[in-house]
């Protein structure tokens, strides 16, 4: 009975102390490691209001914004629904959606053929809530969002240069580039107030 005891106060201790210090060591490493602030969802502000975070896609459809990845995730981009579609290439009703949706996007950039069409654009990504695109992706419709502003082609371009976030460490991961934060700069740039 006595060594009972003694193997349930040790592991009664272990247990307290190795969950309260993994949770210590996890929100240390997020205080230096995560983006944003200790941790925290990185928010994006214009004109001093928050209009959304960083790390999770938002609905944008008017030509004047650069579009990002669609989502999967209910209406929207809602967190709560946050999953793939789980269906594959193959999938007839996957096929029409995409279908769909390449339909829409030459609609709104009738200069590019179909092929042109870049596949991250009409696809949505695991988590549905994907809140960047390649550069590749945002080149494509800088025509678009420069004509609907008024604005050159090159000064449009220049603010999608200057928002290309290189991998980490140049080697880990692509390039991509937050949708959210190049239409905040965009904004800051050219506002399209009323519009």
């Amino acid at each position: 009975m006595k060594n009972l005891m003694k193997s349930v106060r040790i592991t009664l201790a272990f247990c307290a102390l190795f969950s309260v210090s993994y949770i210590l060591v996890l929100w240390i490493f997020a205080q230096f490691a995560a983006p944003g602030e200790g941790g925290n969802a990185e928010t994006v502000t214009l004109n001093g209001k928050v209009v959304g975070a960083a790390n999770v896609g938002q609905v944008f459809t008017k030509d004047v914004f650069f579009w990002g990845r669609p989502s999967c995730a209910g209406s929207g981009y809602d967190g709560t629904s946050a999953a793939g579609s789980n269906k594959g290439a193959t999938n007839e009703e996957y096929l029409k959606v995409v279908e769909a949706r390449i339909d829409t996007f030459l609609i709104h950039h009738p200069y590019l053929k179909r092929e042109d069409v870049p596949a991250e654009m009409v696809t949505a990504s695991a988590s549905g809530l994907d809140p960047d695109i390649t550069p590749e992706c945002a080149y494509v419709q800088v025509r678009r969002v420069a004509e609907a502003r008024g604005m050159s082609e090159a000064d449009v371009k220049a603010i999608v240069d200057k928002m290309i976030e290189k991998p980490l460490w140049g080697i880990f991961g692509p390039a991509k580039i937050n949708v959210l934060k190049l239409n905040v700069a965009l904004e800051e740039a050219n506002p399209t107030v009323g519009q």
